[in-house]
């Protein structure tokens, strides 16, 4: 599978760990969109794209955010969930939509992002 484009989309504002967007296609067949450009404590590194897990509240079933105090639905206080006590592999708060299965796809994905984020920046000045 190779990388056949890199759009980047540069992130402007107060969270200054967040550099930019990326949105890459693979194969000029399939697009991952907004994976991330992150400003870590030990250099930039890609963040894929995540949602929120959700937990249904008990009283009315409506799914919320794990992490919510009250259900958004009925207004029911909810329990507080433990990290071991969430389903299977939920156990974090945002769980990836799609991400590279091997370390070695991972690296190359990230490699080339990082590659198209610096040709941006310094494209843009940034």
């Amino acid at each position: 599978m190779e990388i056949t484009e890199i759009r980047v989309f540069l992130k402007e504002g107060q969270d200054k760990k967040l550099k930019a967007y990326t949105t890459v296609t693979f194969d000029n067949a399939f697009v991952v969109r907004n994976i991330k450009v992150i400003q870590g404590s030990s250099g930039l590194f890609i963040a894929m794209p995540s949602r929120k897990m959700k937990h249904a509240c008990s009283k009315c079933n409506f799914k919320n955010e794990v992490g919510s105090k009250f259900c958004n639905q009925c207004g029911a206080q909810l329990p507080v969930i433990t990290e071991h006590e969430v389903e299977g592999d939920n156990k974090l708060e945002h769980r990836d939509i799609a991400h590279p299965i091997t370390q070695q796809f991972r690296e190359y994905l990230q490699n080339k992002i990082l590659e198209a984020f610096a040709k941006e920046t310094s494209a843009t000045g940034h």
